[in-house]
Parts: C-alpha cells; sequence; structure tokens
C-alpha cells in the first residue's frame, strides 16, 4: 500500500515557516519521498502500517494550513500516468516487488 499526503501550509511569518519545515523534515525522517512539491508518499505494508503512521501523521500536523492524506495500492499508484516531466529518482529505484517483508 501507499500513503500519500498532501499540503498546503502557510508560510507568511517566521512561526508559520517554522511549522511548515518541522512537518516537513517530520515526513523525511518518517520515510517517505517527495513525488512531487508538497506531495509525499510512503510504502507501508499493510493496514496495520496504514493505522501506526496515520497516528504518527497526527501527532507531527502544523497548527494551520490544509493536509490530506489518501491510501491506495499498488495497483492504484502504479496506474499513476505521468503526463509531463520526468520520473524522479526514487519512483525509478523503488517498485512494490523490491518490498521487503519481514
Amino acid at each position: 500500500m501507499r500513503m500519500l499526503v498532501f499540503f498546503d501550509l502557510p508560510v507568511v511569518s517566521r512561526a508559520e515557516k517554522r511549522a511548515y519545515v518541522l512537518f516537513r523534515r517530520f515526513l523525511l525522517d518518517d520515510g517517505y519521498d517527495m513525488i512531487q512539491y508538497s506531495v509525499y508518499g510512503r510504502i507501508l505494508n499493510g493496514h496495520d502500517a496504514v493505522q501506526k503512521h496515520m497516528q504518527r501523521l497526527l501527532a507531527n500536523l502544523p497548527p494551520a494550513g490544509s493536509v490530506r492524506v489518501l491510501t491506495v495500492t499498488e495497483k492504484q499508484f502504479a496506474g499513476m500516468k505521468l503526463l509531463v516531466g520526468a520520473p524522479s529518482f526514487q519512483e525509478k529505484t523503488i517498485h512494490a516487488a523490491q518490498l521487503a517483508l519481514f
């Protein structure tokens, strides 16, 4: 499964910029990869992992702005079409078949 996080955060004041940086840093430290600006995704192993990471995400939300989460299967994610541009480095090297299950 994939968890996709979409966000639009205000960055006018110094406190808002700091909240943006802390949230983005949390996403990167928690294993999310940037798909495009303000869209981050992470591979998860089942519904239990989705619930775990949803709780982690809720605990690290910024105080203002808009944050959305979409969970899709690997088949649904693989069906996404890239219309303009090139795949990112992570998209070229990470596939669902390479996900190690422990």
